[in-house]
């Protein structure tokens, strides 16, 4: 840390009387140092951060803190004083002033120091130590680890083995290495909760800066729950990144404490346990109390919502450690947002042509020519708002790929890279190219050694600029010609698509849709058909493709629902109560409906679902219904052309499935009302609505 802090930076006669005279006396001594290029901006940017959240703790200590474009390196600049400074702690004034700057896109090897000292401030012989300092030399050694505090090893704020490791392993460590702490933890548990095995947490802690609050927290938990004998893990969220807790950790903790300011990445992680959720702030001031609490919730049985089953390919893939795996994931890190673009723009679309005709794309600008009193212009209007929002897909797709893979520095190259598809006419697949070439460059760009000058203006000048140039130059110049003739490839088959061919397309459509519901062939179907009519003006062939894919994509969780209903005792309780909710799930085009069922006997379910899903395929495709609209089950058949057909094509694949369910079910015997007794029929079956909350259909995807 002895970059991070001199004796220049050390103000232990601070004379301020408010936090902001305060934050102005040290900020002053950064910019005079060269650190801070705007003393007047970054002031705005403490006072704003200040404004969340007052940065007061107990123990006098206020620690006001910011990320800011106007900082070129992490610095931390100390003041103490003696009448003490109120920055809204519960106890009181502050007497030490930690005056935290980092730049908007610092390294994780600096954040780290700083998330060190944060964990440090905890400790009371390292403050007690500062209170004592004589002059601002020795201050400043102390934060920097360099002379050792009274009160042993553990309260040297330069133990850097204890302290920048626990930091590291919390942040920069390979995934395995974060069970690492349960062990230490356990081995200084000492109070037995069930048998000899003491009370296991795990904690999430962040702030919206993610510099001190989150490891401060972490620090506090920690502590907290040595004194009170049970084993705790913390994720810390913060600004040098994180490593998710080992599942397994997850798996044997017995409750979770999320404290929290910004929301919790992957939180569904810890669903179906004892909770506490709460602010960061309060792990800071009350560890005990809500190490407490969660261990009452745990007594009382009290649990959060379970959380929504996967398909057994998703859950093959969980530990995120393939290549192919973490492929995928980025892919629907893209099309989960841009289907709400596909569904807004599609049914406003949709939606025009049913009140102003088949002719409305030919109107004029409603800027131009709007009457309110004619619903040729209101047609207009909504055909032409669709269009606008049909706009955004393939940058929003490339953009959203390039966030998964490298974060929001993957944005603006993947927007651009979106933007120049659209212009080169190399469309969806162009989309995904950009998107993934986006993510990689930055990627690679975050690997090179940066001068401790330029950090601070990484984020939002270099990192932008040398990416989309990269990124424009490979699209323009080096592939988008090839990926535009390949989508032109595409288009002019799907046009060509009659008869046989186009009932083959739509079986073999429909097996995929119903194979994994809502899993990665599933996607992959679902991805194929928007894109085809992610355009202004798609053709008659895209849509008859988007028309078969929902089609068979409703057909396991109405036949589910059906077979639920007719034959009853071939189901236990929890699938009867399942079936009840699948009705809806399947008429609102949610495939998950089914995976309760899938979950409990896949080896009948699925082969049924898929021999339901290629007739309704089929017959959709045969029967020439189109539809414009990307999602929405039942609810959008008067879009849909053709109709009658259409819904005859679904009751044709839900009498198949329920068929053959009933018959294979039949084979095996009677299932015992109350549940399932033995055998397979002992796997659980997930509650009625779970599947319906998935994070699939959050995107409005099947």
């Amino acid at each position: 840390m002895s970059d991070t802090i001199t004796a220049d930076l050390v103000d232990l006669d601070l004379s301020a009387d408010t936090k902001e005279a305060a934050a102005r006396a040290l900020a002053e001594r950064m910019a005079a140092q060269g650190r801070v290029t705007d003393l007047e901006g970054f002031l705005a940017d403490v006072a704003a951060r200040e404004a969340q959240m007052p940065t007061g703790l107990d123990g006098g200590i206020g620690i006001p803190h910011c990320r800011s474009a106007h900082v070129t390196e992490p610095t931390l600049a100390f003041g103490r004083s003696a009448a003490g400074i109120d920055f809204g702690a519960p106890d009181g004034p502050a007497d030490l002033v930690f005056l935290i700057a980092a730049p908007a896109g610092a390294d994780d090897a600096h954040l780290t120091l700083l998330s060190a000292l944060a964990r440090r401030l905890m400790n009371t012989g390292f403050t007690d130590a500062l209170r004592a300092a004589t002059d601002a030399e020795h201050a400043a050694a102390l934060i920097r680890g360099e002379d050792a505090a009274p009160g042993g090893p553990e309260a040297a704020p330069g133990d850097t083995g204890a302290d920048e490791g626990e930091a590291d392993s919390a942040d920069t460590a390979p995934d395995d290495s974060v069970a690492a702490p349960a062990a230490a933890s356990a081995g200084a548990a000492t109070g037995p909760t069930d048998g000899d095995r003491p009370f296991r947490i795990v904690a999430v802690t962040s702030c919206p800066t993610g510099i001190a609050h989150t490891y401060m927290a972490a620090e506090s938990l920690e502590n907290a729950g040595r004194e009170a004998g049970v084993e705790i893990v913390v994720e810390t969220q913060g600004s040098a990144g994180f490593t998710r807790l080992d599942p397994a950790v997850i798996a044997a903790a017995d409750g979770v404490i999320l404290a929290h300011d910004v929301p919790v990445r992957d939180k569904r992680r810890f669903a179906g346990k004892p909770t506490v959720d709460t602010g960061v702030k309060a792990a800071v001031n009350r560890p005990a109390a809500l190490i407490t609490e969660v261990r009452a919730k745990a007594a009382r049985g009290e649990t959060t919502e379970a959380a929504p089953a996967s398909t057994p390919v998703e859950r093959a893939g969980a530990d995120d450690e393939g290549y192919g795996t973490r492929l995928r994931r980025w892919l629907m890190s893209g099309v989960s947002y841009m289907v709400p673009f596909v569904a807004a723009g599609g049914l406003l679309i949709a939606l025009g042509f049913a009140i102003g005709g088949y002719e409305i794309n030919e109107a004029p600008s409603v800027m131009d020519h709007f009457v309110w009193t004619q619903a040729d212009s209101w047609g207009a209007l909504l055909f032409q708002i669709g269009g606008v929002a049909f706009g955004f897909l393939v940058p929003v797709l490339a953009g959203y790929i390039a966030y998964g893979m490298a974060d929001r520095p993957g944005l603006v190259p993947g927007f651009v890279g979106g933007a120049i598809s659209l212009t080169i006419n190399a469309g969806f697949l162009g989309g995904l190219a950009a998107g993934l070439i986006a993510g990689g460059v930055v990627l690679a760009i975050q690997q090179v050694n940066i001068p401790a000058a330029l950090r601070g203006i990484m984020p939002v000048v270099v990192i932008p600029l040398i990416s989309s140039a990269v990124v424009g130059f490979l699209m323009f110049v080096v592939i988008g010609k090839p990926i535009a003739e390949a989508q032109k490839g595409m288009t002019d088959w799907l046009a060509g698509l009659t008869g046989a061919n186009a009932v083959l397309l739509g079986a073999l459509l429909g097996l995929m849709m119903c194979f994994d519901l809502g899993g990665p062939v599933n996607k992959v179907a679902y991805t194929f058909a928007t894109a085809g009519i992610a355009v202004a003006d798609p053709g008659d062939s895209a849509m008859k493709v988007m028309a078969a894919v929902m089609a068979a994509g409703m057909v396991p969780p109405l036949a589910m629902a059906l077979a639920t209903t007719v034959r009853g005792r071939l189901f236990n309780r929890a699938e009867r109560e399942n079936g009840k909710a699948a009705w809806v799930l399947g008429a609102s085009f949610i495939s998950e409906g089914a995976i309760p069922f899938a979950a409990a006997d896949p080896l009948r379910v699925i082969p049924a679902s898929m021999a339901g899903g290629a007739v309704t395929g089929a017959l959709s495709m045969a029967s020439g219904a189109t539809l414009r609209a990307p999602h929405g089950g039942i609810f959008v058949v008067p879009l849909i052309g053709n109709p009658l057909l259409y819904l005859v094509a679904i009751a044709a694949g839900v009498g198949v499935t329920t068929a053959l369910v009933i018959v294979l079910k039949g084979l095996r015997g009677t299932t015992d009302p109350a549940g399932p007794a033995t055998g397979e029929d002992t796997a659980p079956a997930p509650a009625a609505g779970g599947a319906g909350t998935s994070k699939e259909t959050v995107a409005a995807q099947p």
